[in-house]
């Protein structure tokens, strides 16, 4: 967790008045989060471009607000916190116009997430639908792709099913905070727990927030923008689902539909995207071959780097292709300096990690 974690969650804790474009004019201002809650007056904030009364809003509840029971009261419930500034932060959702600068997360994200494909629908889907769903998902997910969707009852639960029954990786995007008394729906509280197990959930709203109707326009930019690509199962003309599709072209992702019957009122939403050029999808193969993944698997256990040592897994955790310094992973790691050393030494030596000089260290692959 980034150590202005707690700055960026009480700001998104103004009764989502502040979003991505107000936090942005925050942090242009003040420069760091921090700097803002601590020094920034009413008149300040004004000056960031803040309403004036959000500006004199802030200053009058900050006072009142203790972070550090904040992050307590979030952590009993088993959610972390993930910023636009950690590393870990995945780079798909950073590229689109408007990132969330916080989500809380329930589960964990991981590298091979990346490569991912957001599958989305009706929540009153068709046997047709049902079927399509869990098949495609299923060849998907078995394929690497991380299935993201958003929870919802119909399409969506069964994409989600697909990969936790396969023990593959899945994220869910969710228009509720994540505490229990919150999560919506209700129903599917316990496929939730599931995919936190291997996978991930995901939310931008701060615990007991619940799911109200604007949400899941802005989930659903959420839900694109972690993905190569959007396949729409079944939709009616006007669906949720077709928001998504819309955020994927607006990001410049790939959108996938499965057609169905001109009978069926549920086709309409993916027959009209084909018409307009949406990529037509009868099988998973046509998205690994459009995406040109055919070789997924085994591309993600190449690019694995698998720990020998605890203090290897220690170092493992921390690294990525941006260089850190041989302090900073003593630093975060709590490993004495010689062996850190020597521990980096022989992970040079196999090929794990890269000397980019200056005792700076990326990973090898």
């Amino acid at each position: 967790m980034h150590k202005d974690a707690k700055y960026f969650h009480a700001f998104n804790s103004f009764n989502e008045q502040i979003g991505p474009a107000r936090f942005k004019k925050i942090l242009g201002f003040f420069g760091t989060a921090e700097n803002a809650w601590k020094n920034g007056r009413a008149q300040d904030f004004i000056q960031a471009g803040l309403e004036e009364t959000l500006a004199r809003e802030i200053e009058s509840k900050r006072p009142q607000m203790d972070l550090e029971k904040e992050l307590q009261k979030i952590a009993k419930e088993n959610i972390g916190i993930l910023t636009l500034l950690d590393e870990d932060y995945p780079k798909l959702l950073k590229e689109i116009y408007d990132p969330p600068y916080i989500m809380y997360i329930r589960g964990a994200l991981k590298p091979e997430d990346e490569f991912a494909l957001a599958i989305v629908g009706t929540r009153r889907l068709s046997p047709y639908g049902q079927q399509v769903a869990a098949h495609i998902s299923r060849d998907l997910a078995q394929s690497g792709l991380t299935i993201i969707s958003g929870l919802a009852h119909g399409i969506d639960t069964f994409a989600h099913l697909a990969a936790v029954q396969q023990q593959k990786r899945t994220i869910a995007v969710v228009g509720s905070s994540l505490d229990p008394q919150s999560l919506f729906p209700p129903g599917n509280r316990r496929l939730a727990e599931q995919i936190a197990q291997n996978g991930a959930v995901l939310s931008e709203y701060p615990i007991g927030s619940f799911a109200l109707k604007h949400h899941f326009p802005a989930r659903n930019r959420i839900i694109s923008g972690l993905s190569l690509g959007t396949l729409i199962v079944e939709a009616p003309a006007k669906s949720g689902a077709l928001i998504t599709a819309r955020h994927a072209l607006d990001q410049n992702r790939d959108v996938f539909a499965v057609p169905g019957s001109i009978y069926s009122a549920n086709s309409l939403g993916p027959n009209n995207l084909i018409k307009m050029g949406a990529k037509l999808v009868s099988g998973a193969q046509d998205i690994l071959d459009e995406l040109n993944l055919k070789n997924l698997v085994a591309h993600i256990e190449t690019c694995r780097i698998v720990a020998d040592t605890p203090e290897e897994a220690l170092i493992l955790k921390i690294l990525t292709h941006d260089p850190l310094s041989v302090d900073k992973i003593i630093q975060e790691t709590k490993l004495e300096t010689a062996v850190a050393n020597s521990t980096l030494s022989l992970m040079e030596m196999k090929g794990k990690v890269k000397n980019m000089g200056g005792m700076q260290y990326v990973l090898a692959r």
